[in-house]
């Protein structure tokens, strides 16, 4: 290990020659060293720590990582890349501060690598260290020094990181010193439990029978009085937490919701347990008896009513649900025409104020049976709006997602295509309390209108579109084009 080490250091030294740190003044070189002492409180692997040593080459200096990949390996030049940020020459570095902390916290988020993990931790931990040695000196003046002087946003940056790394290194020293540094500076940024020992109950769902599934995660049946939800990779404690708080709330204003009594860590993701005895969801109830599907449908849409007749106040913790729509429309339609996004946007924002409870995830694989009686779990984007946001959402689902592709929707609901559109037909006729042809088609076009924007933003999430989705994109501006030529407004009565 020495040799390696060693070599590092001596490269180090040379290539940071001459260069000072910013708020202090002291030769560079001692915070690669400070963070190479750091890394080797939480491990042994001369990788890990060599990277440590090398960690600001790549982006204080003229040294690259080809060069430190040919002098001390793969693996330390990708774990050097993780910490390496985007350098946008030309640009003022004051005015692309929060696009490159996006982009390198992005690559923390997404790295399975534990070493990237501690790398980020230490770094972070020798920086915040000096930060606080200079805020109990300087107070807020320190930010003045800073290409970013807002404190707001160095808070938000350095609270990011610990999100992240708290399920993989909340047992360190390292982290918990790092927490309580943050709370001296941003006082009340976290829980000061956290940065005392805490120890996450360990539980494993290996043999346990997937009952629900979505885009936070998987649930699971853990015995025969409890469920467990999984979440994914995206998810950090502090979502988590969030959701239970939602449920919380939501429980007390009427809402028929789980509990959650903790938090559980779950390999390397957080789960939450939840007390749901003999319960199945509504979607594998229709799975199983697809000649049911109407009579489930009709629950779900008594439970829609239930949940869009309870009022909130200013008070509650629930967002606008319209700004999530615009949020769609202003990452997908916007970037395929600006007049139709503006036309699109004006809808939304023409609905009138509300305070009705929306769900914001609602559709059968949310929702459990228990003794005949409905219960929700997955409460993360509970919020107040118009129903007929809420009925979009669930358009999407049972029909839109399908039209090209059947099996999109059979995958999500564990049903055929065909029990799907008339699984939301039904719940349409008896939430809407109506069998009248011309109005229930009149709500599913004006429900469309938000489902083809939310397809275009679909698309465009996994990057610029294909040359082969073109022909879908064009065909779904021309359908929010007609209907938002028909339509002066997407309200609906109920």
């Amino acid at each position: 290990m020495m040799r390696m080490l060693e070599e590092a250091i001596i490269y180090a030294t040379v290539m940071h020659q001459g260069k000072v740190r910013k708020v202090r003044n002291i030769p560079f070189i001692l915070h690669p060293l400070e963070v190479a002492q750091i890394l080797s409180t939480m491990t042994d692997d001369e990788e890990v720590i060599t990277a440590g040593i090398l960690h600001d080459v790549v982006e204080d200096t003229d040294g690259t990582l080809d060069e430190i990949e040919k002098r001390f390996g793969k693996r330390v030049a990708y774990l050097v890349s993780s910490e390496s940020e985007n350098k946008y020459p030309g640009e003022d570095r004051a005015d692309s501060w929060k696009r490159r902390k996006e982009e390198s916290l992005l690559v923390l988020k997404n790295s399975k690598d534990i070493g990237v993990k501690m790398l980020w931790l230490a770094d972070k931990l020798a920086n915040i260290r000096s930060l606080a040695g200079s805020y109990s000196e300087e107070g807020e003046g320190l930010w003045t020094k800073f290409h970013q002087s807002d404190p707001d946003m160095h808070c938000w940056y350095y609270r990011t990181i610990a999100d992240n790394l708290e399920l993989f290194l909340n047992k360190t020293g390292a982290f918990k010193e790092y927490i309580k540094h943050i709370n001296f500076i941003w006082p009340g940024t976290f829980d000061s439990d956290k940065a005392r020992y805490k120890k996450y109950k360990e539980v494993s769902v290996e043999g346990c029978k997937l009952i629900g599934w979505g885009a936070k995660g998987d649930v699971y049946r853990y015995d025969d009085e409890l469920v467990i939800k999984v979440y994914n990779h995206n998810n950090t404690y502090r979502d988590v937490e969030r959701e239970i708080a939602l449920s919380r709330r939501a429980f007390v204003l009427g809402i028929p919701t789980a509990i959650s009594f903790g938090i559980v860590s779950v390999g390397n993701k957080y789960g939450a347990l939840y007390e749901l005895v003999e319960s199945e969801t509504v979607s594998a109830l229709v799975s199983r008896n697809p000649g049911q599907a109407e009579n489930y449908a009709k629950l779900m849409a008594e439970l829609a009513k239930v949940i869009h007749g309870i009022r909130v106040s200013e008070d509650d913790p629930f967002p606008d649900i319209s700004l999530r729509m615009i949020e769609y429309i202003k990452s997908g339609v916007f970037y395929e025409s600006e007049e139709l996004a503006e036309r699109c946007i004006r809808l939304i924002e023409k609905l009138p104020k509300s305070d009705n409870l929306i769900h914001g995830d609602f559709h059968s694989g949310n929702v459990f049976i228990q003794n005949g009686e409905p219960i929700l779990i997955d409460m993360d984007r509970v919020s107040r709006g118009r129903p007929i946001i809420e009925i979009s959402d669930l358009y999407y689902f049972y029909v839109i997602l399908g039209e090209e592709n059947p099996s999109v929707v059979e995958d999500f609901m564990g049903f055929s295509y065909e029990v799907s559109k008339k699984f939301f037909y039904s719940f349409l006729k008896y939430y809407l309390d109506t069998e009248d042809e011309k109005r229930l088609k009149e709500v599913m076009e004006k429900a469309s209108i938000l489902c083809y924007a939310r397809l275009i933003r679909k698309l465009y999430k996994k990057g610029k579109p294909a040359l082969e989705e073109r022909t879908r994109i064009n065909g779904y501006l021309k359908r929010i084009a007609d209907l938002t030529e028909k339509y002066d407004s997407i309200d609906i009565t109920v």
